[in-house]
Order: C-alpha cells, then sequence, then structure tokens
C-alpha cells in the first residue's frame, strides 16, 4: 500500500473518531553491522551528506535529527528536476526523485562513515529494492547521493565490505549516483516524526527506529531532537 493511501485511510479513521493502534515494532528491523572500514578524512566545517532511506522521508530525518553531530536534518526531494519537486508530482513515481534527507553535520562530531553506519543499520532496509515497509515506487528507493568523489568511494566501499560480510541476508540494493540538487519538502513534512509522534504510520513504523538508534548507537543518540523549526529560527 503506498503511503498517501495509507495516510488517507489514517485520516478517515481519525475522522470517525475511531480507535486505532498499531504493534509498537518496526516494520524492519535494525542490524548490528561493523563501522565502515573505510571513512573520509577529517574536515572543518560543516559538511552535506544526502540520503533517501528506501521509503518515506519521515523516519529518516528523525533518526538523524536525534543524532548527536547533525546540525540540521530536513526532508526533500533528490534524483529530478526543480518543477517536480513536490509531493503530489513526486507521489506518482515518475520525476526520477527519491524522498531524501540532507544532512547538514559537524564532522568533528560525527563522520560520513558513521552516518552511514546509522543509515544502513537502524534506519532502513538497505536490502529492500524500490520500497520500505507499506512504500512501494522508485520514489522511495533507496540511495546514496555524494557531493565528491571521497564520499563516493566511501559509500562504495562500505557497501562492499557490508555484502562481503553478508550482514544482510540479501545484497544491498541501494543506489549511489552524485546529487545534482537538493529541494526541501513542503513545511508540513519537516520535523514530522517529532510533531506527530502518536500517527499510527509513526508508531508503527518510524518510532522504533529512534528506539533502535538509543539501543544501537548509544554514544551518537541524543534526547532532544534538532528540529528545522528550531534551526529556522535560530537562523
Amino acid at each position: 500500500m503506498r503511503r498517501p493511501v495509507l495516510l488517507s485511510l489514517l485520516a478517515a479513521t481519525t475522522a470517525l473518531g475511531l480507535a486505532f493502534a498499531m504493534p509498537s515494532r518496526a516494520a524492519e528491523e535494525a542490524v548490528v553491522i561493523p563501522a565502515p572500514a573505510m571513512d573520509a578524512a577529517p574536515a572543518s566545517g560543516i559538511q552535506t551528506a544526502v540520503i533517501a532511506g528506501g521509503g518515506c522521508f519521515w523516519g529518516v530525518q528523525g533518526v538523524f535529527q536525534h543524532t548527536a553531530g547533525v546540525v540540521n536534518a530536513v526532508s526533500g526531494y533528490a534524483g529530478g528536476t526543480k518543477a517536480t519537486a513536490d509531493y503530489q508530482t513526486v507521489s506518482t513515481g515518475r520525476t526520477g526523485h527519491a524522498e531524501a534527507v540532507e544532512i547538514k553535520y559537524d564532522p568533528k562530531k560525527i563522520s560520513y562513515g558513521k552516518i552511514l553506519q546509522i543509515y544502513f543499520s537502524v534506519a532502513h532496509d538497505p536490502t529492500q529494492l524500490n520500497r520500505q515497509g507499506p512504500d512501494t515506487g522508485t520514489q522511495y528507493r533507496s540511495a546514496i547521493f555524494t557531493t565528491s568523489d571521497e564520499q563516493k568511494k566511501v559509500a562504495e566501499a562500505y557497501i562492499a565490505q557490508l555484502n562481503g560480510a553478508k550482514v544482510f541476508s540479501k545484497p544491498i540494493v541501494t543506489k549511489i549516483g552524485a546529487l545534482e540538487a537538493f529541494y526541501p519538502a513542503e513545511a508540513y513534512h519537516q520535523d514530522y516524526l517529532t510533531l506527530h509522534p502518536n500517527q499510527p504510520y509513526i508508531a508503527y513504523n518510524d518510532i522504533p527506529k529512534v528506539e533502535n538508534l538509543k539501543k544501537l548507537f548509544a554514544d551518537n543518540y541524543i534526547e532532544k531532537p534538532t528540529l528545522v523549526s528550531a534551526s529556522k529560527a535560530t537562523n
């Protein structure tokens, strides 16, 4: 079931005033994986990573908003053109866009490799092709949009490392390509996990991802999320 259909059903349920509960577990389980053998060289200044979590950007944004060293994580679109970078058009699956998250981070506090480790371990299941949980279509593909040759080399080496170690039951299908542009999503998509923690889609698919981040990456977890709304207020 595609997310727009699911959300329509949930809205109808709410309107009827019915109690709606979902099991408290993630649709995709976290996987303990080794850290990357190759990482980006130490750098100064805020760096950018853009990833698509094989599904809705709400959960991926939520995970990295609870990650230490991330100064901003914005939901948006990557892979297509500016003219088609809106939710309704992207949802057709014909724009080339993926629902992605732009992560601005301090490399002195978290490395690019650590971001990828969290991405592959708790943010999504990288073995699902063009889908994640209830979301299906090319807009929900698993993808890494690199901003430099170094990022490309680190990402390629890490996927080869994980596939070689067979830490997943199936091969990783994550696509790697150069970032051409990132387009922030509509305002109502930003900080969605924090603003709607009891929404059934979030409670079932995404809150457990944040719980897994806290459990598996305790040293990288922060309790108070770094929100887009807070970043705008301070700029």
